[in-house]
C-alpha cells in the first residue's frame, strides 16, 4: 500500500532527503509532449501537461525530489516558491492516485 504522507506538511529540509520512484503497475506514453498515464489496478487514466510529462519523465528513475526541483528550475522559467509547490501538489496527486511512491533516502 503505498505511503500516503501529505508532502505539503513537511518541512522542506527532510523533502530533500526523500525519493521518489514510480510505481510498478502503471503503463505511460509521451502523447506531443503531454504524458497519459494508466493505473493497471484501476484502469483508469492519467494526464499530464508539458512540465507535468516532464517530471514524469524525471521520475521513470528513481531520483530525489531535490533533484527534480533542480532540473525544472534549469529548464523552465518558474521562481523557486512556485515550483516548489506545484511540484509537492503533483507528486501529492501521484500519490493519492497510487502512481508514485515516495520514501525517506534512507529507506529506499
Amino acid at each position: 500500500m503505498p505511503n500516503t504522507m501529505n508532502l505539503l506538511e513537511i518541512d522542506s529540509t527532510l523533502l530533500d532527503s526523500m525519493s521518489v520512484t514510480v510505481a510498478p503497475e502503471q503503463i505511460s506514453s509521451d502523447l506531443a509532449g503531454e504524458a497519459v498515464i494508466l493505473d493497471l489496478r484501476s484502469g483508469v487514466y492519467y494526464g499530464l501537461n508539458e512540465v507535468g510529462a516532464r517530471i514524469w519523465q524525471l521520475l521513470q528513475q528513481s531520483t530525489s525530489i531535490a533533484a527534480i526541483r533542480q532540473t525544472i528550475q534549469q529548464e523552465y522559467e518558474v521562481e523557486a516558491e512556485v515550483c516548489d509547490q506545484d511540484l509537492l501538489n503533483l507528486l501529492q496527486d501521484l500519490q493519492a492516485a497510487g502512481l508514485v511512491e515516495i520514501r525517506h533516502a534512507s529507506a529506499a
